[in-house]
């Protein structure tokens, strides 16, 4: 983003300066968001798709923040701020606490349109915006905020991100349709929103918290997908205090990313028809924010 504020306040928001996007930028999310927009239909699950509407972001450029932060603000009490890059872990949690998400300005080039490490306001935007005007969703990520902030001093961060990259990221839902796409990881990379449903490979489980112990790959496409009934189930799953939760699961060993338990209900495929793009073997975005709490943790 050509002339952005590098200076950011305490709270590490800057301005996002919407009016310095140059033509090339708006041009890169068009593409993006017409990719994703043809190839999610039938993917994404209703809700996203709704929100995606309601909040009004689309393909004619990238959108301002100020605009989107008035209708999620009026609908659910949700902000946009706009921050440099990655926060710190108290910083992150505590805007979530808020009801105020934290997204990066810059987006990607050209040539990085399949793969970043670091997510992009293509990212953050298109991926997170349109499920926070979702009532029940949006307390979740509150609830995840106050629980983050709890899990610092708790001991248990690399617990909690492996919450967050199960659900936020990459959480499938089970609809009378079939299983739909929820998280923002799945729903910005054009690669994973079709492996995650057509490819045999993975493994797409009923949720439970107490399943979620499981390794995640930041290096590759997942190997377990968890399948939640609907965002009533997360938000009554994270209400309670659940440093219980963590206690009782600190003294289990890790379960490996392509592993299956004998309480495991899978959830099988379903035929579709092809749509010319291949399920390529490349990464999804928005990883590094996760791999940076899990090392964070493991220091």
């Amino acid at each position: 983003m050509t002339g952005a504020r590098q200076d950011f306040a305490s709270d590490f928001s800057i301005e996002q300066n919407w009016q310095n996007y140059s033509a090339e930028e708006h041009a890169v999310w068009r593409l993006l968001f017409e990719r994703q927009q043809r190839l999610l239909v039938g993917r994404a699950c209703k809700e996203f798709l709704d929100g995606l509407t309601a909040v009004g972001v689309a393909a004619a450029g990238i959108p301002d923040f100020r605009r989107l932060s008035e209708v999620l603000e009026a609908a659910t009490g949700w902000r946009l701020v706009a921050v440099p890059g990655l926060v710190p872990d108290d910083v992150f949690f505590g805007y979530l606490a808020r009801r105020r998400f934290p997204s990066t300005c810059f987006i990607r080039r050209r040539d990085q349109l399949d793969y970043l490490q670091e997510p992009d306001v293509f990212h953050d935007v298109c991926g997170h915006v349109p499920l926070l005007i979702n009532p029940v969703f949006a307390d979740y990520m509150q609830a995840y905020g106050e629980g983050g902030l709890k899990a610092l001093g708790l001991g248990h961060l690399q617990r909690l991100a492996r919450l967050y990259w199960y659900t936020v990221e990459f959480g499938l839902i089970a609809t009378q349709e079939g299983l739909r796409i929820y998280g923002s990881g799945i729903l910005s990379s054009a690669g994973e929103s079709i492996y995650c449903l057509d490819d045999p490979r993975p493994n797409r489980v009923r949720f439970d918290l107490r399943r979620v112990r499981t390794r995640y790959r930041i290096d590759d496409f997942q190997r377990t997908y968890f399948v939640i009934d609907d965002f009533r189930q997360l938000f009554d799953a994270t209400r309670p205090d659940f440093a219980p939760i963590y206690r009782e699961i600190a003294a289990l060993p890790d379960i490996e990313p392509d592993a299956v338990v004998d309480e495991d209900r899978q959830f099988g495929l379903q035929p579709r028809q092809k749509n010319g793009l291949q399920s390529d073997r490349s990464p999804s975005l928005g990883r590094k924010r996760l791999e940076d709490v899990r090392q964070h943790h493991n220091q």
